[in-house]
C-alpha cells in the first residue's frame, strides 16, 4: 500500500461575528464544524483556479521565477499553458 503524505499550512483568520455567525450555520447544516467547513471552502476556491492564471500571477509578481528558462523553455511552457 502506498500512502502520500498532503504538507499542510496554519493560518489563524479574524472573521467578523455575523460571518462568523453564517459560516457556522451552514457548516451545521452540511454536518461539518466550522474549521472543516471553511478549509473544504477554501480548497474548492483554490482548485478554482486555472494553472494559467496561477503563471500569470508569478510571472507578474515574482520575476525571479523567470531566470530559471531559457527564451525557448518558456516559450513552450506558455503554449502549452495555452498564453
Amino acid at each position: 500500500m502506498i500512502t502520500q503524505t498532503v504538507q499542510k499550512k496554519r493560518k489563524n483568520i479574524d472573521l467578523p461575528l455575523d460571518a462568523f455567525r453564517s459560516l457556522s450555520i451552514k457548516a451545521a447544516a452540511e454536518g461539518k464544524n466550522l474549521k472543516v467547513f471553511i478549509e473544504s471552502l477554501l480548497i474548492l476556491e483554490a482548485k478554482a483556479m486555472s494553472d494559467e492564471e496561477l503563471y500569470r500571477y508569478f510571472n507578474e509578481t515574482k520575476l525571479e521565477g523567470n531566470v530559471y528558462l531559457n527564451d525557448t523553455e518558456q516559450k513552450d511552457f506558455e503554449t502549452w499553458l495555452g498564453i
